[in-house]
């Protein structure tokens, strides 16, 4: 329950306001009586069903980033700390980094990144890169 709360609060905020407006029209002199009870019924099941879809996709998401961790994959986390152009920080076990509690932690970084704000990192590959450079000129 506290990882739900974790993640969605800010959605279930954002839904609660959404059935405000609607409790609010809905009860409008120029509206039929049985609108309150259909807009509170339809917008909440739409509310509850979005959160829900959205709950799933990011625990998903953040099982097979912890999954693709432990395996020794690479992965890409947003870094919002740091405005510069490049604003994201790759992880890996090579580099220091360890999960806990759903955060990758580095001693030697600053700041703690969240799982369901990281996914795996499809790059590419430096050295492969610069070999296939070196090889195009020499030709």
């Amino acid at each position: 329950m506290e990882l739900f709360l974790e993640l969605e609060a800010v959605y279930i905020v954002i839904g609660i306001f959404i059935l405000s407006v609607t409790a609010f029209v809905t009860t409008r002199d120029f509206m039929p009586k049985v609108a309150f009870k259909r807009g509170m019924l339809s917008v909440g099941v739409f509310v509850v069903i979005m959160i829900a879809l959205h709950y799933s996709a990011t625990t998903s998401r953040m099982q097979n980033v912890e999954e693709m961790f432990h395996a020794g994959e690479e992965i890409i986390c947003e870094n919002k700390m740091k405005r510069t152009v490049s604003r994201s920080v790759i992880l890996s076990k090579a580099l220091g980094w360890r999960v806990e509690d759903h955060l990758f932690k580095n001693s030697d970084y600053e700041r703690d990144f969240h799982t369901s704000r990281c996914v795996e990192w499809t790059g590419s590959d430096m050295k492969k890169e610069e070999e296939e450079k070196q090889k195009k000129e020499a030709k």
